[in-house]
């Protein structure tokens, strides 16, 4: 027979391939399928499941079937595999078309198979798996962070790839009552199609996918969790606002942008310096003509109640005091054509490999001894992708393969880099900035933001998209550049109207950061070491027009105010992975409208908001989810959910209600 049960997990095995599947967690199986000799060990995203036994049946006819509670797999004589409901009701089928089964009635002459292996000279295989799409008004959310508008995934094509700005993250939840992990960190592809769903990997060794099945996206959502990880809890002062811009040259400069915060008696919890605060990349400490006394600048900022961030970059230039020993010890990603060159920014550099250990246990002593010992307990983790300045991605070699086979898991492991070091020096909340993300990385305490994006309402409304489906995708720390990063002017009133909108807007997100490449550029400050790249114009909420720095101070205290709610969402998400921000549809799942909603969200369980996203609107409409009463939290006019309404949304405010009542300091 092609089926035997074998310690726990059904296994189907003909010709070369070999499939396994096995209970991984409550209504939840692993599927692995290979055509190697051996099935490679790599659990990937996966922690080590708890213990679930399934109930296998193998049948007379040469078929056989897996039960682990609410979830169902089925898998024919010809090894066509199904996923369905306890109940029956079908959720995902492999989409098979040929004649193994000729009185089957996906018999077809098309000759088309579900898991296609596609031998690769070396030994790899290019992987496409195929499903039918079951239901055409299936909605598909997660997936991480794409730049396009879209929060239903349904009908999108999306490369399984990072680049700036662009975190692969391949976690779907469906609104048929699955989630499905893609966990393979190969370069690839997925298609939702209208008629087919397709996953593909450019080289791989097996087919690897989790999927679990649940009553509600809250049940999927923190199955997911528990079989990857949740965030840390988050740090208290990470609740408040962060202040940040492109780049403070000095040490001077910075503290006396500190000092004015503190004269205005504006909430400030975090400054950050940015990046070229060193003498040459891969030379992870401060330069002392621009920074010379650090622990001086540490010590001051603490007393003001102030967290300092400071920019990490992986790459290294090939001038630098710590390259030389790195290339000898094999810390350094490799090409497999051309210079060994994976950035030509301000040098020629190499990252560090983060899927080495040794590497990993290189760059963090660096950063321990120059930044940590000093008082540093926050790092901006750039280039985090990593970023390359062309994306060839058949072009790098990591210590544990080809970039096309793992090159998405570079994110987890570098902000495993941190988090080791940080949780070896006995602390605890443990959280950093990264630019990218894979699945699994929120338990390294990852904190994403949105790279490099253009300051445009239609650049806003991407990231709108962008920040929920990271959350569905089980990255619940997220944030974004607060005015977009590239193209806005400190005296243009269109891009004044545009920072106010995504400052109310990032007032609801996880974490409230004020960053940008502003212009006007400044001039450059030195000559030497970092002072080589320039800095972007002032973007402090002072720096604009008396309007915007009314408004932004409205905020500011909003925030802070909601600073003791905004602590209750981040334990829901250390302690069952629940997103900060949500769809409606998280909390009103039978609410059918709520499903169709794309400019609206709840923040925590009580506050919708409906943030402007269009240049000199002033009125929007806003849907009410059904099953509860909601407040306007600026006229107090309470309405019952289940209808659409139209609300005023002046400059200054952003149309937010709240549910059944919640007692909570919108206004002060």
């Amino acid at each position: 027979m092609a089926f035997r049960a074998e310690e726990n997990k059904l296994v189907y095995h003909y010709d070369a391939e070999e499939l396994w599947i096995e209970p991984w967690g409550e209504n939840s199986f692993r599927v692995r399928s290979t055509k190697m000799a051996q099935m490679p060990s790599e659990d990937w995203a996966l922690l080590p499941p708890v213990n679930c036994k399934a109930e296998i049946q193998l049948y007379e006819d040469g078929s056989a079937s897996i039960r682990n509670g609410k979830i169902l797999a089925n898998m024919t004589p010809g090894g066509k595999l199904s996923f369905h409901r306890g109940d029956g009701t079908l959720l995902l089928n492999e989409y098979v078309r040929n004649r193994s089964d000729v009185k089957a009635e996906y018999c077809s002459a098309l000759d088309i198979e579900a898991r296609e292996f596609r031998p690769l000279l070396g030994g790899d295989y290019n992987l496409s798996l195929r499903f039918e799409s079951t239901a055409p008004d299936e909605k598909i959310y997660g997936m991480g962070q794409y730049q396009q508008p879209y929060l239903d995934l349904k009908g999108t094509d999306l490369e399984l790839a990072h680049r700036n700005s662009q975190a692969s993250v391949p976690f779907a939840l469906s609104s048929l009552g699955y989630g499905f992990l893609w966990n393979n960190p190969a370069v690839g592809r997925v298609t939702f199609g209208k008629n087919i769903t397709t996953w593909e990997a450019q080289s791989t060794k097996l087919m690897d996918y989790w999927i679990t099945a649940g009553d509600t996206p809250a049940e999927l959502e923190e199955a997911y969790a528990k079989a990857t990880g949740t965030v840390p809890m988050m740090p208290d002062y990470a609740t408040g606002f962060w202040q940040c811009k492109l780049r403070y040259q000095t040490q001077e400069e910075l503290l006396e942008v500190a000092r004015e915060y503190k004269r205005r008696k504006l909430p400030i919890s975090v400054i950050v310096i940015d990046f070229f605060h060193w003498p040459l990349q891969g030379e992870w400490k401060f330069d002392p003509t621009y920074w010379p006394d650090p622990d001086a600048m540490i010590a001051e900022l603490k007393e003001m109640g102030i967290e300092l961030m400071v920019s990490i970059w992986p790459t290294v230039d090939y001038r630098s005091e710590n390259f030389d020993e790195m290339m000898e010890k094999g810390y350094l990603i490799r090409t497999d054509r051309g210079f060994r060159i994976g950035m030509d920014f301000q040098g020629n550099t190499i990252h560090y490999d983060a899927t080495n250990p040794g590497a990993r246990e290189y760059v963090w002593q660096k950063a321990k001894k120059n930044y940590y010992d000093k008082g540093v307990k926050l790092f901006w983790l750039d280039e985090a992708e990593p970023e390359y300045t062309v994306y060839d991605f058949d072009n790098y070699r990591y210590y544990l393969g080809p970039n096309v086979q793992v090159g998405n898991w570079y994110p987890v492991m570098y902000a495993k880099t941190f988090f080791d070091g940080m949780q070896e020096q006995g602390q605890e909340n443990i959280l950093n900035l990264l630019r990218c993300a894979w699945a699994g990385s929120q338990k390294y305490g990852a904190l994403v933001w949105s790279g490099d994006i253009h300051s445009s309402f239609s650049s806003l409304r991407n990231q709108f998209a962008a920040g929920l489906n990271m959350g569905l995708a089980g990255i619940p720390w997220w944030t974004t550049d607060i005015g977009g990063f590239h193209g806005g002017w400190v005296d243009d009133p269109n891009f004044h109207e545009l920072l106010i909108r995504w400052f109310e807007y990032g007032t609801f997100c996880p974490v409230m950061r004020l960053h940008g490449d502003r212009e006007p550029h400044k001039p450059q400050y030195g000559t030497t070491g970092g002072a080589t790249c320039v800095s972007g114009a002032d973007n402090e909420v002072w720096s604009y027009s008396p309007e915007v720095l009314d408004i932004c101070t409205k905020y500011l205290f909003l925030r802070e105010r909601l600073r003791p709610y905004v602590t209750e969402q981040m334990k829901q998400a250390h302690e069952k992975g629940t997103p900060v921000m949500r769809p409606l549809f998280y909390d009103f799942p039978q609410d059918k409208k709520a499903w169709d909603v794309e400019d609206e969200y709840l923040f925590g369980p009580d506050i919708l908001v409906a943030p402007v996203m269009y240049a000199k609107q002033l009125k929007r409409s806003v849907y009410l989810p059904e099953g509860a009463s909601w407040t306007n939290a600026w006229t107090k006019e309470t309405y019952e959910g289940g209808q659409m309404i139209d609300v005023d949304a002046p400059i200054d405010c952003i149309p937010l209600f709240l549910k059944n009542g919640a007692q909570l300091p919108i206004q002060e």
